[in-house]
């Protein structure tokens, strides 16, 4: 289990988006090299002062590639104390160094918040050598040895434990991603869907009617071509969404004030369209749903009813609730999806996530129908 943990952490990449320099950083090092050298000015009992101070002011900089470079930050800074402590161990005087250089502790959180796997391994092995050098050339007592290696643990903690937020932020960002993926998939799905079938309409009309008025050829071929540009535009749009990295241009989702844009007089079969004019308070998220139900079920209308020539959709609100109702007066087609299908699978998890309920199948009046419930209100 440990060989796995070792193994996992040793292949584990750097952290991702790692920010770039900044002014505090500059201001950090800058308050750093004023501290070690007022220190090493005012202090008298530091062993080799002037070589002390110079030390401390001269790592200073080092903090300023501590997010791009930690490794070898951590090797520079903690190698220099590792040497001062061998000199200290060969004989040379104890308390080497200024107290203002504990700041070689953020180079261990760098370390384990931005490093690789590899990084951090053999960076914390640099610092635990460097450490128990430290601490036997300069011995004081087991409470001292317990606090300063309890401070760098802390500090390393403290790297790993922002690192795992950051990545955990990450994943939900990339999760919601993905979820924003397959919604607009779906979006993709119905709007062409929809499209398609009334070029498939049209088409069909202006063949029947081109023997007996040549002219509806032509304006069943203006139609096709609008539905045509209209259906590469969104498509081009949906897509520029959908691929990673590139920049989402959003526009206004589409809602129940557009159901009068799918209504129309000519070709059959005619579609009806009857909303309230009283539902500007909507949710979004149900006035949208409520547009891509009604455009799904109108697509599939074109599609599967046979000798259909009236679709009306209905949308009534009371209650509290929203109720969504298209139906057509077509015979049933064997074929026609009564409980599969993608299409009407995406309506059906559409309503249920926002608490409502669907029902699709044979009316008994003749015909399908598609019955639609939705809450005004949306729990959040």
């Amino acid at each position: 289990m440990i060989t796995n943990a070792l193994r996992s952490l040793w292949a584990e990449p750097r952290a991702a988006d790692a920010p770039a320099r900044v002014s505090r950083d500059w201001v950090l090092v800058g308050a750093l090299m004023v501290t070690a050298l007022l220190e090493g000015v005012l202090r008298d009992d530091v062993a080799w002062r002037p070589f002390a101070t110079i030390v401390a002011v001269g790592l200073a900089p080092v903090l300023l590639w501590r997010r791009t470079r930690p490794l070898a930050c951590v090797v520079v800074a903690w190698g220099t104390a590792m040497v001062l402590g061998l000199a200290t161990l060969a004989g040379g005087p104890t308390h080497i160094g200024l107290t203002t250089m504990i700041y070689v502790l953020v180079l261990v959180y760098a370390l384990v918040r931005w490093g690789s796997g590899r990084e951090i391994v053999i960076g914390l092995a640099v610092v635990l050598v460097a450490a128990v050098i430290g601490t036997v050339a300069d011995y004081t007592g087991p409470s001292d040895v317990i606090g300063g290696f309890g401070i760098t643990a802390a500090a390393a903690a403290g790297g790993a434990a922002f690192r795992y937020r950051a990545e955990s932020w990450r994943r939900a960002l990339d999760q919601i991603r993905s979820q924003e993926r397959v919604g607009l998939a779906r979006e993709l799905h119905d709007m062409v869907a929809h499209h398609v079938s009334a070029i498939a309409v049209q088409a069909q009309a202006g063949r029947a009617m081109a023997g007996q008025r040549p002219e509806a050829g032509l304006e069943a071929l203006a139609v096709i071509e609008g539905e045509a540009s209209r259906t590469l535009a969104e498509m081009r749009a949906m897509v520029r969404v959908l691929r990673d990295g590139a920049p989402a241009e959003y526009t206004p989702q589409p809602g129940i004030a557009d159901l009068v844009s799918l209504a129309r007089r000519e070709p059959v079969p005619v579609v009806d369209v009857e909303v309230p004019g009283d539902l500007d308070a909507l949710p979004l998220q149900v006035d949208a749903a409520v547009y891509r139900v009604a455009q799904e079920a109108l697509t599939n209308a074109l599609r599967h009813a046979r000798n259909a020539s009236r679709v009306e959709i209905r949308v009534v609100e009371g209650g509290g609730r929203l109720r969504l109702r298209v139906t057509d007066d077509g015979q049933i087609d064997p074929a026609r999806p009564a409980s599969h299908g993608f299409g009407l699978l995406g309506m059906t998890e559409r309503v249920q996530l926002l608490g409502g309920t669907l029902l699709a199948g044979p009316a008994p009046e003749g015909g399908w129908a598609v019955d639609a419930e939705l809450p005004t209100e949306v729990r959040r």
